[in-house]
């Protein structure tokens, strides 16, 4: 990208000045010694949603708080009567994760009605901003929480997840911020569809592709959904690591291994024949209290992850899981024992959307390229939940959910300009 083609913002704005204060404001209030750590429904968020609201009141924005703890930024005579395009992201973090992701699309957000304020531009339709809680999964096993409390869509087992460490419930961190949580758990929407037009995210890209392609921007057409189960156990049985023979061990470590090198084997040969798909296993152990070097694990522990833009995919995968989770028992002797599975709906992305962002991208000599979200994001609730949604990809250097984040302010400023030229079009 020359020079050139960087956007230049009226100065008088200083939007850019505005958005460097921003970042490391975020960073100085979340920084726990080694990354960034903004826990969902606790201190960390809360400073960033308090930072957010500084903001936007002391550029004559209205900030005020939903139903759902989400805080909806406001341009003056913006009586909340005509639906909206909500620009949108969110507040929390992933524990040690990095200042930019969420943070990059609430700030975005900000400056764009910011910009609006200034100029006295009329859209369309309303804009406001939208600080979403919760989007992360780090915590509770659930993401996206503070989107799904407004379609209605946790359910009472989302709500009596505990947080890891501490066993605190989801349902009581959500009671402390003053939500509802029998609406919550009845399944009540909290939000009025009919208030809301559109949706638009800008986020990081989590993924290397944009470095790779030299994308300072992208327009997103999709997002992948997920299955998972967040602790399984392998149970087998202990025993002494110096007397018992392989054909008579019931090793639960080796069965674990055994079956993740069956469903990477799946997994090679399902992408060779074109499947979008990726699966992890992020969390593996054994109980520190029980284990020891000389000991046969008789029982390990470990997450389970697919993610794909096909729910077909999704399922026939996760089929495939259960039917090798069979397999190893028999082999191994083991038995596999699951909690609840959880799952998070494929979206795709508003095509008219996608098409206005993508002429805006040529318009302002940004690149016209589309590439699908590899991440979940709260734009998929809102999209599955009837909502015509959108994304804008910004490039990020390092991947995502790690400090090293680096994601360039020309980079992001640039997307922010494509945010405030489809804000000023409508969608």
């Amino acid at each position: 990208m020359s020079d050139a083609a960087v956007v230049r913002l009226p100065e008088p704005l200083r939007l850019r000045e505005l958005a460097a204060e921003l970042f490391d404001t975020l960073r100085e209030k979340s920084f726990d010694g080694t990354g960034i750590t903004r826990e969902c429904f606790a201190e960390g968020e809360d400073a960033a949603m308090a930072i957010y609201r500084e903001v936007a009141e002391r550029h004559g924005l209205k900030a005020r708080v939903d139903a759902a703890a989400n805080m909806i930024v406001t341009l003056p005579g913006d009586d909340g009567t005509k639906p909206a395009l909500l620009l949108a992201s969110h507040a929390d973090s992933v524990p040690q994760g990095g200042n930019f992701d969420g943070g990059a699309g609430c700030v975005a957000a900000l400056l764009t009605l910011i910009r609006l304020a200034a100029e006295g531009t009329r859209p369309p339709c309303p804009v406001r901003a939208m600080v979403l809680r919760g989007e992360e999964s780090a915590f509770y096993g659930r993401a996206n929480i503070g989107s799904r409390l407004l379609f209605g869509t946790l359910d009472l087992k989302d709500l009596a997840a505990k947080r890891r460490g501490t066993g605190r419930t989801l349902r009581e961190a959500l009671a402390a911020a003053g939500i509802d949580v029998e609406a919550a758990a009845a399944g009540r929407r909290m939000i009025d569809a009919s208030t809301v037009k559109a949706y638009l995210e800008l986020h990081i890209e989590q993924g290397p592709v944009m470095v790779a392609r030299k994308f300072p921007t992208a327009v997103v057409t999709g997002i992948r959904g997920n299955l998972r189960h967040r602790s399984i156990m392998c149970r087998g049985e202990a025993g002494h690591s110096g007397t018992v023979p392989r054909w008579l061990r019931r090793d639960a470590v080796f069965a674990v291994a055994d079956l993740l090198m069956r469903l990477d084997e799946h997994w090679m040969r399902l992408l060779e024949r074109g499947l979008d798909l990726v699966v992890t296993t992020g969390v593996i152990y054994t109980d520190p209290e029980q284990q020891a070097l000389s000991r046969i694990p008789g029982e390990a522990f470990f997450s389970f992850e697919v993610r794909s833009q096909s729910y077909e995919t999704l399922e026939a995968f996760y089929e495939l899981f259960r039917s090798e989770c069979r397999a190893v028992s028999d082999v191994r002797h083991v038995k596999f024992e699951f909690d609840d599975r959880v799952y998070a709906e494929p979206a795709r992305m508003d095509e008219a959307i996608v098409r206005k962002l993508v002429a805006a991208s040529e318009r302002l000599g940004l690149p016209t390229e589309t590439l699908a979200s590899g991440a979940g994001h709260d734009a998929a609730v809102f999209s599955n939940g009837g909502v015509p949604s959108g994304m804008i990809f910004v490039r990020n250097a390092n991947g995502s959910h790690n400090p090293a984040e680096a994601m360039d302010l020309d980079d992001f400023m640039r997307g922010v300009e494509l945010m405030h030229a489809f804000a000023v079009e409508g969608p």
